[in-house]
């Protein structure tokens, strides 16, 4: 069972929700949350650089769809519909190798199926790095 997750949830308890994940071990902190969009940011450091110190591609990547996909489980009931991230695509226009960067998912269809989002992630500076779109489908949960 999981815990009923709905935009009037609390931050400190969804970045709870989230320890011993991926999400954690890449530093990602939701921010904000509100009907149709969420925020989160993420560190530029040793877990999220390729080689030379660049922000990695697939970090941002990670990113995208992990904020995503937070947006479109609060619209849903969890313990009866599951959230599966069926396509990311991005295009990098820009680079950070330090500091923090700042993410932000806007549903663009809140479809029965799928819900399709739309991320922004800037630097520090507020300079756009990458713009991701991002493919949710609602899967029901077979009881398993």
């Amino acid at each position: 069972m999981f815990p009923k997750l709905t935009i009037d949830t609390p931050i400190e308890l969804i970045n709870q929700y989230v320890k011993g994940t991926m999400v954690e071990n890449l530093g990602i902190q939701f921010t904000a949350i509100g009907e149709g969009w969420v925020e989160a940011t993420m560190p530029v450091d040793q877990r999220t650089s390729r080689p030379g110190g660049l922000l990695h591609g697939g970090a941002n990547l990670a990113l995208a769809e992990t904020i995503a996909g937070l947006g479109s489980m609060l619209s849903v009931d969890i313990n009866e519909f599951d959230i599966r991230g069926i396509q990311v695509s991005a295009n990098h226009t820009g680079g950070a190798f330090e500091g923090t960067v700042w993410a932000r998912a806007e549903i663009l269809h809140p479809g029965s199926q799928t819900h399709v989002w739309n991320v922004e992630i800037k630097d520090d500076a507020g300079k756009l790095i990458s713009t991701a779109r991002v493919t949710n489908m609602i899967v029901k949960r077979n009881g398993k």
